[in-house]
């Protein structure tokens, strides 16, 4: 047939006739069509139609509560990081700093417990068990964390938790190991529940990751500024 030539409207319909399939192997024609109603069989192409246009409605209102639902997740998480932002601002001392962080973690992030564990040589402190020796064999339940430098989400080890825990290890459910290491400062951050399901090992590190940065350079300014003024 030339590019002249067109088919005749006996000729669709003699296609479609011989050829009743035909829509079911291309359903997206049937949104461009233009079909009077009512109209014979043209009824059924028109609640095909439909059908369509309301699986295409629902598609879109799920993708519309899911980016709602993602969106409020955002705020809810950028409002959360600015409170633990202004605590650690707040904090003129390493003790504040981690007293501060036990509560804005507990209040906004909705946490049981908290640990933070510096690696440095023993330093006095109010805060016991705050400094961990370099090389001491309370280091090795974490020498995986510590060599990927990722967090980690779990069930976390029984010698782990009584690190980070202590007494209240058997009450950890799940936990979320964030290590703490930079140029100035090495480090071990853990936040805790009681439930088992709260961080479970397949939830992502970008917050988490960003968590530990912020926390991690504002306790090495408070460090920096002991250190000077002793």
């Amino acid at each position: 047939m030339s590019e002249q030539q067109s088919l005749t409207s006996e000729q669709v319909e003699q296609f479609l006739l011989q050829h009743p399939d035909f829509f079911h192997e291309h359903l997206h024609l049937l949104e461009k069509l233009s079909i009077p109603h009512p109209s014979g069989s043209a009824i059924s192409l028109i609640s095909k139609q439909l059908e369509i246009f309301r699986s295409r409605h629902h598609e879109m209102e799920n993708q519309l509560t899911a980016l709602i639902d993602i969106a409020r997740d955002n705020d809810a998480s950028f409002s959360r990081m600015h409170q633990l932002t202004l605590a650690l601002l707040d904090s003129t001392n390493l003790e504040e700093a981690v007293a501060n962080l036990d509560s804005v973690l507990s209040d906004y992030f909705l946490t049981d417990f908290v640990a933070v564990r510096i690696i440095k040589a023993n330093t006095d402190s109010a805060i016991g068990n705050l400094f961990i020796e370099p090389g001491s064999s309370e280091l090795e339940p974490f020498a995986k964390e510590l060599a990927a430098n990722q967090p980690k989400c779990g069930r976390p080890t029984l010698a782990q938790a009584r690190v980070l825990f202590g007494e209240l290890a058997p009450e950890v459910k799940s936990c979320a190991i964030i290590p703490l290491l930079f140029t100035e400062l090495e480090g071990i951050l853990a936040i805790g529940s009681r439930e088992e399901g709260r961080f479970h090992y397949s939830m992502g590190h970008l917050f988490l990751t960003q968590m530990g940065e912020i926390i991690g350079t504002r306790l090495i300014t408070l460090m920096q500024q002991s250190q000077n003024d002793t």
